[in-house]
């Protein structure tokens, strides 16, 4: 699907589905648009202040070189509190910048705080924005929204979509090109998870394990499995298939996730111990092996949901732990 286009631009250096009129290559004309969700955004000429909100959008300027006037403060992985997650304050510290304005995104989007950051352009192409927003954000500057979907946008995509925000689709490509480099590397040093089947489980309760709840094909979290040469189970499959996110089974039917070869979710021992000593989930051959990976509130619990900057900075670290769990199965 053609779900953006970059009007008057390079095509040679892209592999995007895009239809771009005719320039020298390395350069940008404007006015640019892009296609999304909900509809056209118009960027008149190059963005100076470039706005993100909402999850991990500013890890797209930040990798090109471009620090963004405001930021979505991080609510999830923040291990010392600063708002700053461990790859984009490292960035941050690499391009001799202090923090900008991070946006508190706790009750929803700070639309007074964004406005006040004086942006000509606003990056959410990985986003949950409703229409309501994108109308609001849009009285402030132009928007580059999800393409198709709420919270649906893949890491490729979100810079795709973001990088052509910033008149940058070209450098775009090429940070694709450097990231999927590395994760076919990775997917290399690591054979034994080459066919191997991973559930990402979403949440485990200890107290009631009567339903399972997993994120499907259509989520990025099992698609980076996909990456490195995982494959997903045949339930995931098929409930993939309908357009989901998410799915749910009842323990009672545990018996159909028998080809799970890797199970990864939330949690520590106590939950271990607890699916082990459950009479249904403790069937299941990911639970039996104790070919399980569990995450937590952390850096690294963080990033298993990829993007553009913290594929590079958890690859090894997640794929070890893959990869252990990958040979308890066998």
């Amino acid at each position: 699907m053609e779900w953006f286009r970059i009007s008057q631009a390079v095509c040679a250096a892209l592999l995007v589905a895009c239809s771009l009129g005719a320039a020298q290559a390395g350069t940008q004309q404007y006015p640019i648009e892009i296609h999304h969700a909900f509809g056209t955004t118009v960027i008149p000429e190059e963005p100076e202040r470039v706005a993100t909100v909402a999850w991990a959008n500013h890890e797209v300027p930040l990798a090109l070189g471009i620090v963004p006037v405001g930021f979505a403060a991080a609510n999830f992985g923040d291990d010392d509190g600063n708002g700053l997650l461990p790859w984009v304050e490292a960035r941050l510290e690499e391009l001799g910048a202090e923090s900008p304005k991070l946006f508190d995104e706790g009750d929803g989007i700070d639309f007074e705080a964004v406005a006040a950051s004086a942006p000509d352009v606003i990056l959410a192409a990985y986003s949950g924005l409703s229409r309501s927003d994108y109308d609001t954000l849009s009285k402030i500057a132009p928007v580059v929204a999800y393409p198709e979907a709420p919270w649906a946008t893949g890491w490729r995509d979100m810079i795709r979509l973001d990088s052509a925000g910033m008149g940058m689709a070209e450098e775009g490509e090429a940070l694709i090109a450097r990231i999927e480099a590395q994760i076919a590397a990775t997917a290399a040093a690591h054979p034994e998870l080459a066919g191997k089947t991973a559930m990402f489980v979403t949440h485990l309760d200890p107290t009631d394990l009567s339903r399972v709840s997993f994120y499907t094909d259509n989520d990025a979290r099992v698609r980076f499995f996909h990456d490195l040469g995982l494959a997903s189970p045949r339930f995931v499959k098929e409930v993939s298939t309908e357009g989901k996110f998410a799915g749910e089974i009842s323990a009672e039917r545990i018996d159909e996730l028998a080809d799970v070869d890797i199970l990864v979710t939330y949690g520590g021992q106590p939950l271990v111990d607890r699916l082990s000593a459950h009479p249904l989930t403790s069937r299941l051959p990911a639970v039996e092996h104790g070919s399980l990976v569990m995450l937590d509130n952390s850096p690294l619990g963080t990033a298993a949901n990829p993007t553009p900057m913290s594929i590079p900075w958890i690859l090894d670290d997640y794929a070890d732990l893959l990869s252990h769990a990958a040979r308890k199965s066998e």
